[in-house]
């Protein structure tokens, strides 16, 4: 086995996430007592549960600048090792999540949203330039930002949860 795989075994284990679906609409409806689906949060979760990880929780929050740094702050002083967020990282006047939660990254895996793009644009072409997915690292704990799109987010995650026990390994070292 070379050094690289090496390391990358020591950190395998199973991580536990939190998922939270950013939608101004579906909250709106949640609150209205409206049912609504969340399809982007189920396959989030489909995909991490797939991987042999744990979804320790689920939330819907509105495109709301106060919510998001709630529920990242929240975060950051529990257990959990990934806050996944699906919604808000296009380029509408709506769109905050990426400039409201970028500010709690300690650093940032640009290479995750090039990677995520790359993958996007076998699927979609050029429209996929046109979102700002990222992951970022905040007190050795995993920031997904993924788009709200269902097949976005299985294509997002398709390329990242086999390394993310790796990254939660690594930003803990």
């Amino acid at each position: 086995m070379n050094p690289h795989e090496e390391h990358r075994k020591a950190g395998e284990r199973k991580l536990s996430a939190r998922v939270f679906t950013v939608s101004t609409s579906r909250y709106m409806a949640m609150k209205e007592g409206a049912k609504f689906t969340d399809e982007s949060g189920d396959v989030a979760e489909e995909e991490l549960k797939g991987a042999g990880h744990a979804v320790a929780s689920r939330g819907l929050i509105s495109d709301d600048a106060q919510m998001l740094r709630e529920v990242v702050r929240e975060f950051l002083s529990g257990k959990d090792d990934v806050l996944l967020f699906t919604g808000g990282t296009g380029i509408s006047s709506r769109d905050i999540t990426i400039e409201t939660v970028r500010p709690f990254f300690e650093k940032e895996l640009a290479g995750f949203g090039e990677q995520f793009r790359r993958a996007s644009f076998d699927e979609v072409g050029a429209a996929a330039m046109m979102t700002r997915a990222t992951l970022g690292v905040a007190k050795g704990k995993l920031i997904l930002c993924l788009p709200g799109s269902p097949s976005a987010v299985r294509t997002a995650l398709r390329e990242v949860t086999g390394e993310l026990p790796h990254a939660v390994h690594i930003a803990r070292s």
